[in-house]
């Protein structure tokens, strides 16, 4: 018989304008992996930050082990072996791996000193342990996101955790890392460690959990064996609809040359060239996608075209005129939109309301701002309403909403209204569909395909092959930070593509 590790019994939680969990329940068996399923704003993180001490339930009750327990902070939590690995990492960035790991439990030797070295050779323990690979003594903001999230795991579980929370694991992951992501989870379960992950992506349910339970705005809808569910069905109960995995597009009309990149040369932060001798061509009418493996340029490519980075040499031609030495707002209103890949950093100003964020690059402009310089908040807040509708965003105080309370899928598509409204003659889309559930990829998908049939030239980057295979019309694949080889859509393949993305130039 399976023992139930934790039972969480009709579990309420409400919010300014919305109710976020309504009565959920949840029932986990030790030593099992269950995927916690659901669109944007289903209530998933709100029900596991319940269980971690983050938020307190206004209704329900918990059992841990069989026992009923009271969970008021994360320090309750610990004290009941459960840990939870954040979506956005909690790690200071100046400290070493191991300075992070023991961070409120430090060892200390005579007269309260601090004994790093004790740390370092548990640490080191644990990694060999769960085949983590992990240098203790690293310095976190030297490492990659990969390893960060590493090193998170490596925090719960100095901390003795037997149960572990992961809040959208791969979301920031490689291909790569996320195999081996689901690799620790196998040996973590073989440990005998019981597992919840919030996620949207079905072939990574279907690939490691054992069960799955699945939420719709706020609500318990079902819990499955993963095996006998294939990821339509999973997708079905998800959104309550059924949900179209093709993405449906007529060829590409190549219309003018919008985007010129002559020579590009970036320097990284490092002081070293992570873009060298770039040159590439964006048409209106198409989509042309950036295929590569995370930090082989991309980042400071999409950054030097949107001028967050200067060029060292090299020319950026927009419409035929040179706006490498631009400012950001001139390229802005010379017709260039960005969807960046991290909303929080370059995306969104997390303590704006909602509608505030949707006119950050138009405020200045009327009918926003009137001829006396005053903002117009009825109709920004119009605005907002029609672009809340028209992108189906979550928001449970509507336009007034903050956007730091959202969904990280639900900030996603404020960044993604915003800048397909500028309707600019150049968008650019780094990782779109990070952290959306299927049905929000579809619709995004959708919209970007849209814009392409409009006239616009699109230029992705996306570390998922199906995302880059599925909308692009031509594939450029970077590696080292320069273009290994450019292939139409249609010839391509995942083998290929992966050869050209490790340097392998194209026949």
């Amino acid at each position: 018989m399976s023992k139930t590790a934790i039972e969480m019994l009709e579990i309420t939680k409400v919010f300014p304008g919305i109710i976020a969990n309504d009565k959920v329940n949840l029932l986990v068996e030790e030593g099992e992996i269950h995927a916690l399923l659901g669109e944007n704003g289903a209530g998933k993180s709100t029900l596991m930050s319940i269980l971690f001490g983050l938020y307190e339930a206004d209704g329900g009750i918990i059992k841990i082990h069989g026992k009923e327990v009271k969970i008021n902070n994360p320090n309750d939590a610990t004290a009941l072996k459960i840990g939870m690995v954040h979506q956005h990492f909690k790690l200071v960035h100046s400290f070493t791996v191991t300075e992070n790991i023991v961070l409120g439990l430090e060892p200390s030797k005579n007269l309260g000193n601090l004994d790093l070295k004790i740390a370092e050779k548990r640490v080191a323990e644990l990694s060999a342990t769960y085949g983590l690979s992990v240098d203790p003594k690293a310095v976190v903001e030297n490492i990659t996101v990969g390893m960060q999230q590493r090193v998170e795991i490596l925090k719960i579980l100095y901390r003795d955790a037997d149960i572990l929370i992961f809040d959208e694991p791969t979301a920031v992951l490689t291909p790569q890392e996320i195999d081996e992501l689901l690799s620790i989870f196998r040996r973590l379960k073989a440990e005998g460690k019981t597992i919840v992950f919030i996620t949207h992506k079905l072939r990574e349910i279907k690939a490691v959990a054992d069960r799955c339970t699945v939420l719709r705005r706020g609500k318990y809808i079902d819990t499955v064996d993963v095996a006998k569910c294939s990821e339509r069905d999973l997708a079905e109960k998800m959104v309550g609809r059924t949900v179209n995995f093709k993405i449906d597009k007529k060829p590409a009309q190549k219309g003018e040359l919008v985007l010129s990149i002559q020579d590009l040369t970036v320097i990284d932060s490092r002081g070293l060239p992570a873009v060298k001798d770039l040159s590439l061509d964006v048409y209106s009418g198409e989509i042309v996608g950036v295929a590569g493996i995370d930090g082989n340029g991309q980042s400071e490519l999409i950054a030097a075209i949107s001028g967050l980075m200067p060029a060292k040499a090299g020319k950026i031609l927009l419409k035929n005129r040179d706006i490498t030495p631009d400012s950001i707002r001139v390229r802005n209103e010379s017709g260039m939109g960005l969807v960046p890949e991290d909303r929080h950093k370059h995306g969104l100003v997390l303590d704006f309301r909602v509608d505030e964020n949707l006119i950050l690059k138009k405020y200045h402009n009327e009918p926003y701002t009137n001829k006396t310089g005053f903002l117009q908040f009825p109709i920004i807040r119009k605005h907002a309403e029609e672009l809340i509708k028209d992108f189906d965003i979550r928001a449970g105080n509507g336009p007034a909403t903050l956007a730091r309370s959202m969904s990280g899928g639900n900030q996603q598509k404020v960044v993604i209204a915003r800048e397909i409204d500028l309707s600019p003659d150049l968008l650019i889309v780094a990782q779109p569909t990070r952290g959306l559930d299927v049905g929000a990829i579809e619709y995004i998908h959708s919209r970007i395909v849209r814009e392409r049939d409009k006239g616009r030239a699109v230029l992705l980057v996306s570390f998922e092959l199906d995302e880059i295979l599925g909308l692009c019309d031509r594939i450029a694949a970077i590696s080292k930070g320069q273009i290994v080889g450019i292939v139409d859509a249609e010839n391509a393949d995942e083998r290929k593509i992966g050869a050209m993305m490790g340097g392998v130039a194209s026949a």
